[in-house]
């Protein structure tokens, strides 16, 4: 049994997550649940995650939750995939910018865009801002290529290839 354990359901954010473990290379359990049937909402899962929420990594007796945070988590946990960008290195902070701006800025423009509020929300209170200069912010980001800090891909460029997708 492999010490990583994935709490997945598709279609959701736990592809993200899958994904990555891909990238990372070591050995996964995959634990499947049901949304329609509402696996997520059971007592054993809501144990795991009390948000009844996919995705959760236990990774031997830690649980990690939220899709950037996983991420962020098993690039650390291991280094020899080379996909974080290590304490102290001037590029981490553009790496840490671009792993969370998938989930607090992308997804939030692109749910809001396509369902749209009766009544336009005033001007600053969406933590992500306006639509138009997060889709500007990374168009830039993602043509100065080939990955988000150049040459090397990284856990970054998951979570934001996943958002994108």
């Amino acid at each position: 049994m492999a010490k990583l354990t994935l709490y997945h359901a598709a279609p959701s954010r736990s592809s993200i997550v899958r994904w990555m473990l891909e990238e990372v290379g070591e050995p996964y359990d995959i634990h499947l649940l049901s949304l329609s049937k509402g696996d997520q909402q059971k007592p054993d899962y809501l144990a795991v995650n009390p948000m009844g929420k996919v995705p959760a990594l236990r990774h031997g007796d830690v649980v990690i939750t939220e899709a950037a945070a996983i991420c962020a988590y098993l690039a650390d946990a291991f280094p020899k995939a080379g996909l974080s960008v290590p304490v102290g290195d001037p590029r981490r902070g553009t790496y840490l910018k671009w792993l969370f701006f998938g989930p607090s800025c992308i997804e939030p423009a692109i749910t809001d865009r396509a369902f749209q509020r009766k009544e336009e929300p005033r001007r600053g209170t969406l933590g992500y801002g306006d639509f138009n200069p997060v889709m500007e912010v990374v168009a830039k980001g993602v043509a100065a290529g080939p990955y988000l800090l150049g040459d090397q891909f990284t856990a970054a460029d998951v979570v934001i290839g996943s958002t994108l997708r």
